[in-house]
């Protein structure tokens, strides 16, 4: 039996998709989650507006399901720039994140999903090197 076939599967139908993000809160004013972190992130994307500046570096963590990513949707909503949305496993090389980054546009967030999984893809990479560089030496 083939994905499509099955009624219920893994990955969502496009419909799904769509429900999902019309669903979501787009304002940090609707976000429900702790009204401290909530009100220091006012702060900072107030900040940052009144600076006509980009957003400092932000770490969003937490296991799956808590609204990171509708979070990271929201602070560049909230910035009026572009999010630029990749997944850790996605970042094969250490090039790969370096092409991302170059096309960035002044202010744009970058977010990286399951960063873990990037380290371990990194830390793979670096350990090949090592070895290649062991064994010339």
């Amino acid at each position: 039996m083939i994905e499509a076939d099955r009624i219920i599967s893994a990955s969502p139908k496009r419909e799904e998709e769509i429900i999902d993000r019309a669903i979501r809160p787009k304002l940090l004013a609707d976000y429900v989650g702790q009204p401290s972190v909530r009100e220091q992130m006012e702060i900072f994307i107030k900040a940052a507006k009144l600076r006509d500046e980009a957003l400092d570096h932000l770490l969003i963590f937490g296991p799956p399901g808590l609204g990171k990513t509708t979070l990271a949707n929201i602070v560049a909503n909230e910035m009026g720039v572009n999010i630029r949305t990749t997944s850790g496993p996605v970042l094969e090389k250490a090039g790969d994140l370096a092409a991302m980054l170059t096309n960035l546009e002044p202010y744009d967030v970058l977010f990286i999903d399951e960063i873990p999984a990037y380290h371990r893809q990194l830390k793979k990479c670096f350990i090949r090197r090592w070895k290649i560089i062991s064994w010339i030496l």
